[in-house]
C-alpha cells in the first residue's frame, strides 16, 4: 500500500524520464503538487493540481488533506533527487517520515559529472541556490580539486568565475558550465575563469570546478612580472594542499621586516614552495639563499619554481631543520616559515649561527608556537653572557575583497604574527 505522500524527482525530460513504476504512481495521484514547470509535464492528468508557491502554505494544505482522508495519494514533484539540496529535507522536518516515500531521479550533479567524464565520489558538493557564497569560498580556500556547484539566478557561473579571480587562489581552476542537463537544449562547455565573465547561460545550470595540475599551468613571461609581490596563483604548489603558501600580502610584510640588503646570505627554513626565497632572489640576485624544506615534493617544487621565475641564487635543501643547518654558512638574515615541530632546537641553532647585527623573522600561526618563541627569548635574557636580542611583534589580520552578486565584502585570510628578532652587534673591548 502506498504512503499518502509520494515525492517524485523529475528531470528536464519530464514524464518520459520516469520509470514505468514511478509513472504508475504519478498516474494514481489524487493531487499533484509542484512548480509550474513540473506540472506542465502532466497537462492531461485528471488530478487536482497545486502550484508550489509557498512552502508554509503547502504544508498547511497537505496536513488538512491528510486529516480529511487516509486513502488519498498526494504526489509532490521536485527536481532531481528530493533529498539532495531539495524539497525532501523540508518535508521531513514538517511531516511524519512514515507518511513519505521518495523516488529520486538522476541528480543534476550526476548528469554534469557524467557529461564531462569525471568521477564525483571525491567532489566537494556545494549549493549556492538560495544561499550565500560562504560555503563555496570556504571550500575554495581549503584547496579542493573538484567542486560541483548548484547555482541560481544570483549566484551564476559569471559570479562564480568573478569570485575565483578575486580570491587569487594558489590553485587555478577550469570551469565547466553544464546547462539544461537532460533536455534537448543541453549544452556543456569548458572555460578559463576570465572567459566566463561576459558569457550568457541558461538559468538551469550546474558549474563544475576542476583544479588544474602544474603541467597545465601556462608558462610565465618572467620579464613582465612585478618586481615583488608575485600573485599566489603563479607558484607551482602542493597538489593536495594548494593553499599551503605564504600569502602575497604577508610575504610583502616579511620582506620589509627582514630589512634586506644586497649580497647577503639568507636561510629560509620551512620554505614550502619557496615563495619567500623567490621574492628575495628576484629582488637581490647577488644574495645566496638556502631554502630548507623537509618534504621531497616541497624541495622539488622549490626547484621548479626557481626555474619558472628564472631565479638561480637559491639552493633547495631537502632535509629537516635543525640538522640541515649545521653545514650552511652563517646567515645575515633568517626567515622561519615552518618548523616541523622542532621550533626550540631550530631557534637555538639560528641564534648561535646568525651573524652579529643579523635579523631573524618568524611567521607564527598558533598560540603554542608563539609561546615557544617567547620562552626561548626569555631564556636568552636570563643566561649569563647571553646575546642581547631586540624584538618586535606585528600581528597581521588581512582580508581580501570578494564580490557577492552585485555587492562586495571582505573575506579574511588566516591571522599571522610576525616576530622580528635582531641580534645585537658584538661590543668591542678596548685594551689600554
Amino acid at each position: 500500500m502506498l504512503t499518502p505522500i509520494q515525492v517524485v524527482g523529475i528531470g528536464l525530460d519530464g514524464a518520459a524520464g520516469l520509470s514505468a513504476s514511478v509513472r504508475a504512481i504519478v498516474d494514481q495521484a489524487d493531487l499533484l503538487v509542484g512548480s509550474d514547470r513540473h506540472l506542465a509535464h502532466f497537462p492531461d492528468h485528471p488530478a487536482a493540481k497545486w502550484a508550489l508557491k509557498s512552502f508554509k502554505s503547502l504544508i498547511d494544505q497537505i496536513r488538512r488533506r491528510l486529516s480529511q482522508s487516509d486513502s488519498e495519494i498526494i504526489v509532490v514533484l521536485t527536481s532531481g533527487d528530493p533529498l539532495f539540496f531539495g524539497l525532501g529535507r523540508l518535508l521531513l522536518e514538517e511531516l511524519p517520515a512514515e507518511c513519505l516515500t521518495f523516488h529520486p531521479h538522476t541528480s543534476a550533479i550526476q548528469l554534469a559529472c557524467s557529461r564531462i567524464k569525471v568521477p564525483w565520489q571525491d567532489a566537494q558538493l556545494v549549493s549556492t541556490h538560495g544561499r550565500s557564497l560562504d560555503r563555496l569560498i570556504q571550500v575554495l580556500k581549503q584547496g579542493a580539486a573538484k567542486i560541483v556547484v548548484l547555482t541560481d539566478g544570483k549566484n551564476t557561473p559569471n559570479a562564480i568565475a568573478k569570485l575565483l579571480l578575486e580570491l587569487n587562489l594558489s590553485r587555478q581552476h577550469q570551469i565547466w558550465v553544464c546547462e539544461n542537463l537532460g533536455s534537448p537544449d543541453e549544452r556543456v562547455q569548458s572555460f578559463a575563469p576570465e572567459a566566463v565573465i561576459d558569457q550568457t547561460f541558461a538559468p538551469l545550470n550546474v558549474v563544475v570546478l576542476l583544479g588544474r595540475t602544474t603541467v597545465e599551468l601556462e608558462s610565465l613571461d618572467a620579464d613582465n612580472l612585478p618586481a615583488f609581490g608575485l600573485p599566489d596563483s603563479l607558484f607551482l604548489s602542493f597538489r593536495d594542499r594548494p593553499g599551503l603558501i605564504t600569502k602575497r600580502e604577508v610575504r610583502l610584510l616579511i620582506l620589509g621586516e627582514l630589512a634586506l640588503r644586497p649580497g647577503q646570505i639568507i636561510w629560509d627554513i620551512g620554505a614550502g614552495t619557496g615563495s619567500v626565497s623567490i621574492e628575495i632572489g628576484r629582488l637581490y640576485p647577488q644574495s645566496k639563499i638556502f631554502a630548507v624544506e623537509k618534504t621531497a615534493i616541497g624541495a622539488s617544487l622549490i626547484r621548479q619554481n626557481c626555474q619558472r621565475f628564472r631565479v638561480t641564487t637559491i639552493t633547495a635543501i631537502h632535509n629537516r631543520a635543525p640538522e640541515a643547518l649545521a653545514d650552511l654558512p652563517s646567515p645575515d638574515r633568517i626567515f622561519i616559515g615552518g618548523s616541523g615541530g622542532q621550533l626550540q632546537p631550530i631557534l637555538e641553532m639560528c641564534g648561535a649561527q646568525l651573524k652579529s647585527g643579523g635579523i631573524l623573522v618568524l611567521a607564527i600561526a598558533t598560540l603554542e608556537h608563539m609561546n615557544s618563541v617567547w620562552s626561548w627569548l626569555e631564556r636568552q635574557t636570563m643566561e649569563p653572557n647571553s646575546t642581547h636580542w631586540r624584538h618586535r611583534l606585528l600581528q597581521v589580520q588581512l582580508s581580501r575583497s570578494v564580490s557577492v552578486a552585485s555587492l562586495t565584502r571582505f573575506s579574511p585570510l588566516n591571522p599571522v604574527t610576525l616576530v622580528r628578532l635582531e641580534k645585537a652587534a658584538e661590543r668591542k673591548i678596548l685594551e689600554f
